[in-house]
């Protein structure tokens, strides 16, 4: 089967593993409510955010993580979005996910017949330096114990391995979309980079990212809320859609250059567990 029919393929048989759950009124204990486990496997592959956020930490990974066939850990890997934009650009890093959800779990497994663990990022099922790298896209911001996540990501990738980390940015927009998502907390870039520094992690890049959207999003969150108020995880407008990954490819090419932007709904860092 073609990959772009394969993947298709299985991206419906997850969205219908959800709605069969929601239909017979199944329920997974965890951080964010069912419904969203079928949008975020219904749009990831899609949606402009996820392509933006994906294609920055593919980026940065390999720019700090030479070795073609690293083995790489996705804490919190949702239903495998992020493990299919790697494995696109490098089938040779060999990738385990891991998330807190049976149902994300479950749905990973499906989307990307990966190696997927159930456990927390606080309490990793895994050995001292056992990875080459650990990426970790918007779940940080899921724990109260955000400090002990990212020594448990220092403790598990080797000497001279990579750390990347995206959370949401700024406390003032807080919104129904951290509600929904059971946001614990939203960050500024001074204090994501203290954490990394508290865990042995040498920063190397630190930056917001959405800056063009910025303004937009706020007004969303902030000033037109939706009528029954949920995430933001959704396929919008063709133009909509495109317009917005227009100014994401934009910062892209600034970022990839190591000019880190001021402001954004987002904060990004990479880091390297520092040798001996």
């Amino acid at each position: 089967m073609p990959a772009r029919r394969a993947d298709a393929s299985r991206g419906h048989r997850a969205v219908d593993f959800v709605r069969h759950a929601e239909a017979t009124g199944r329920t997974f204990p965890g951080p964010m409510q069912l419904d969203e486990y079928r949008k975020l496997a219904e749009t990831e592959d899609r949606m402009w955010y996820f392509r933006a956020l994906n294609r920055r930490m593919v980026h940065w990974l390999a720019k700090l993580q030479s070795d073609r066939a690293a083995r790489a850990l996705d804490a919190g890997c949702g239903t495998g979005g992020l493990i299919k934009s790697l494995r696109a650009v490098n089938p040779g890093w060999r990738t385990t996910g891991l998330d807190f959800m049976p149902l994300a779990c479950e749905l990973a497994r499906e989307r990307t017949g990966a190696e997927i663990v159930q456990g927390s990022i606080t309490s990793l099922p895994f050995g001292d330096a056992a990875f080459d790298a650990v990426v970790s896209a918007d779940v940080v911001c899921q724990v109260e114990d955000h400090a002990q996540a990212l020594r448990e990501f220092a403790r598990v990738v080797r000497p001279g391995g990579a750390v990347l980390v995206n959370v949401p940015a700024y406390r003032w927009l807080w919104s129904y979309h951290d509600d929904t998502c059971q946001t614990k907390h939203r960050y500024t870039r001074s204090e994501l980079v203290a954490l990394f520094r508290a865990a042995g992690l040498a920063v190397r890049f630190a930056s917001y990212a959405n800056l063009l959207p910025l303004p937009l999003i706020a007004a969303r969150r902030k000033l037109f809320p939706p009528v029954q108020p949920t995430s933001d995880v959704q396929l919008y407008p063709a133009s909509v859609e495109a317009a917005f990954a227009g100014m994401a490819a934009v910062e892209h090419g600034w970022t990839r250059l190591g000019w880190p932007l001021p402001a954004g709904s987002s904060v990004f860092v990479a880091g390297v567990k520092s040798v001996p």
